[in-house]
């Protein structure tokens, strides 16, 4: 068999929905709404390539990365829900909207747009999970290969073309939007660190 189809869908559609391009829509806006129509597409593509270069490292040598470091999947999410909780603040209060517009385009790529927000603990964790059913077989593997740049350039489309959504929302709409994200995001992580909690207690029971 030279591809595995079964292992392509099913990690294609399990990274979507926990990447959840759509639902990334109201923050990449809230970050980027304000900017020229290039600086949004520069900063959708960077952070996207921010997020595959992130999950393929890990995809890689995650398992090796998190044991050398003595690392488990809860810190990840304990990391990455205090992270999203600063951002979530920012955006609530409106202190993010002060920053220089370059130091901006260098945070939206890396943080919160490329990591946590794509890639976070959870599909890093997917990521981990389908390597192990992979199983050293060469088609399972090419499989998640697909999977990964397949789910990558839906996020892509989907942040590209969100700049439509300016055009109806206009600036008033903009601030809304940024307020409603910072809401959002403080829910993710508080959530994150509740697993994070749950996995650390699970562990050492």
């Amino acid at each position: 068999m030279i591809f595995n189809v079964t292992l392509y869908l099913t990690a294609t559609i399990t990274l979507t929905v926990i990447m959840d391009p759509t639902g990334n829509i109201p923050v990449f806006l809230s970050l980027v709404g304000r900017r020229s129509r290039e600086s949004r597409n520069k900063a959708a593509r960077q952070g996207v390539l921010v997020s595959l270069g992130v999950i393929s490292a890990f995809a890689i040598g995650g398992e090796a990365i998190l044991s050398y470091l003595g690392i488990g999947i809860p810190a990840l999410q304990g990391a990455g829900g205090l992270l999203l909780l600063l951002i979530a603040l920012d955006l609530l209060t409106g202190k993010g909207t002060t920053q220089p517009e370059a130091v901006e385009d260098v945070n939206i790529a890396l943080v919160p747009l490329g990591t946590p927000l794509l890639a976070g603990p959870g599909a890093i964790a997917a990521t981990i999970v389908f390597v192990r059913q992979a199983n050293g077989q060469v088609a399972s593997y090419l499989a998640l290969a697909a999977a990964i740049l397949t789910v990558h350039l839906i996020n892509y489309l989907v942040l590209r073309y969100s700049g439509l959504v300016i055009r109806l929302i206009k600036d008033s709409g903009i601030v809304l939007v940024a307020k409603i994200a910072g809401l959002l995001l403080a829910a993710i992580a508080v959530q994150l660190v509740a697993e994070s909690v749950k996995g650390f207690i699970t562990g050492a029971a």
